[in-house]
């Protein structure tokens, strides 16, 4: 159970008051809420320019490809809905996907546009007077085209907003019914715009699940990491959940944001952010200013939210300190030395830059020795290659959030050595151990009271 919460938030799943013990006993709306939040991310992870660069297709007149990329992926589901409607030559568009979808109407319009040919979707569904049995019709034609998920005619005759968004995303992730920029009749500009638009890279897709894995509710999610970012409002939430209290939240300037002063009010918060990072953090933000982070630039925003990343890793680590001492990058070094000694393990790491680390060794001896025989020694490979390596990091990372640490990295951070994704491993695998170790206490003393 610990693994799989873990890997959950790995993934951006908001896992914060949800305990293993809470799976165990089967507590529903926290199990459900965890399982919506998975489906969800599967969902929409390829509603995006890069998986589909039909995308661009949805662009209205004075639309720009950084406004597109800044619409969730619930927003862009909708937009797409009403493109094929307006193909369809239908005068009707949906605002939800609760009322407006309630009558199966648009559901029958947007099947017959966006289904092949061959299997014969039409409109019958629309004679049915009754909306339970037209609901029945319509997802009958869903199904002719394996597209029958998510909802039963209740759900859709009820409007239920989480199911019915499901079934629309389902449908678009099987039949977006988007040419190709490159096909005839391209927006103008399309193929200049596309090539701006990129993958998101492993650190951006790290740091974003990380956000979203341990954000309060008063968070704003992160679909964008720079377009979410821009108006400084999730880079403050985060200054206040590493250091409580840090943020004067009178000085912020709250969303929604009225159209007149809009812009001003976003580079306030971001200088602000700004403002924080530097004088109270004391993070190294050299040549960042507000403007960089309200004009989503990369490099500036990435720095930020690095240096964020680490001062919470290393808080929480300090935390499980019986001081509660600040902790140093040197300090989990030497801690990952002195456990793999006690524990009798011949790895050892120089830094977290050290080459040996590409081979995963160190990280599941370390494992091992927090919690011994949790290291199945006859899957780890000798690392001679870089597949050997692959798997070892797998397993590696695995192993780790098996006994409670949430890391974010992934397996080629291991492999290539990324000493910023490393460090969180190590100080994440650091505050497992801590966590055990005062577990441990509490039972015994907890036994010797009795």
């Amino acid at each position: 159970m610990t693994l799989a919460l873990n890997s959950a938030s790995s993934i951006g799943c908001n896992i914060v008051n949800i305990g293993a013990e809470d799976l165990e006993k089967g507590k529903p709306h926290l199990v459900l809420g965890l399982l919506w939040q998975i489906i969800k991310i599967g969902l929409f992870a390829n509603i995006t320019l890069t998986s589909v660069p039909g995308l661009a297709r949805l662009l209205g007149e004075d639309d720009t490809l950084n406004d597109l990329m800044a619409l969730s992926p619930e927003d862009i589901l909708l937009k797409w809905f009403n493109y094929q409607l307006e193909q369809k030559g239908h005068h009707g568009r949906v605002n939800n996907f609760s009322e407006d979808i309630k009558d199966s109407e648009y559901y029958t319009e947007l099947l017959v546009r966006i289904s092949p040919a061959d299997k014969f979707v039409d409109s019958r569904p629309m004679q049915e007077k009754d909306l339970t049995k037209r609901a029945e019709r319509m997802l009958q034609m869903a199904d002719a085209i394996e597209c029958r998920k998510f909802v039963q005619p209740k759900d859709v005759t009820e409007g239920n907003s989480k199911l019915n968004m499901a079934f629309v995303a389902n449908l678009f992730n099987y039949y977006p019914a988007l040419p190709d920029s490159k096909e005839e009749d391209n927006p103008d500009n399309t193929e200049e715009q596309l090539e701006e638009a990129r993958e998101e890279t492993r650190e951006e897709k790290t740091f974003r699940n990380w956000m979203n894995s341990i954000g309060a509710s008063e968070v704003p999610y992160v679909n964008h990491l720079y377009p979410d970012l821009c108006n400084g409002i999730v880079l403050l939430h985060l200054y206040d959940m590493v250091k409580p209290g840090i943020v004067n939240w009178n000085k912020v300037n709250r969303p929604p944001f009225k159209q007149m002063g809009r812009n001003i009010k976003k580079l306030e918060n971001c200088n602000y952010a700004v403002e924080v990072g530097k004088e109270k953090m004391k993070f190294s933000l050299v040549g960042v200013g507000g403007q960089n982070i309200r004009d989503c630039d990369q490099k500036p925003i990435l720095a930020v939210v690095w240096q964020q990343m680490r001062a919470y890793t290393l808080a929480l680590l300090s935390k499980l300190t019986p001081d509660c001492r600040k902790i140093e990058d040197k300090d989990i070094v030497e801690w990952v030395n002195d456990k793999l000694k006690t524990g009798k393990k011949s790895s050892r790491i120089t830094s977290f830059k050290d080459p040996c680390i590409s081979t995963s060794h160190p990280v599941l001896d370390l494992v091992d020795a927090i919690k011994p025989g949790i290291v199945k020694y006859n899957m780890v490979y000798n690392g001679d290659t870089d597949e050997e390596k692959h798997q070892n990091a797998k397993y590696a990372l695995s192993v780790a959030r098996k006994i409670g640490a949430t890391t974010y990295a992934l397996p080629d951070d291991l492999v290539e050595v990324n000493n910023k994704m490393v460090l969180t491993v190590f100080a994440c695998l650091m505050a497992a151990a801590l966590a055990l170790e005062e577990e441990k206490t509490e039972k015994k003393n907890s036994t010797t009271k009795k």
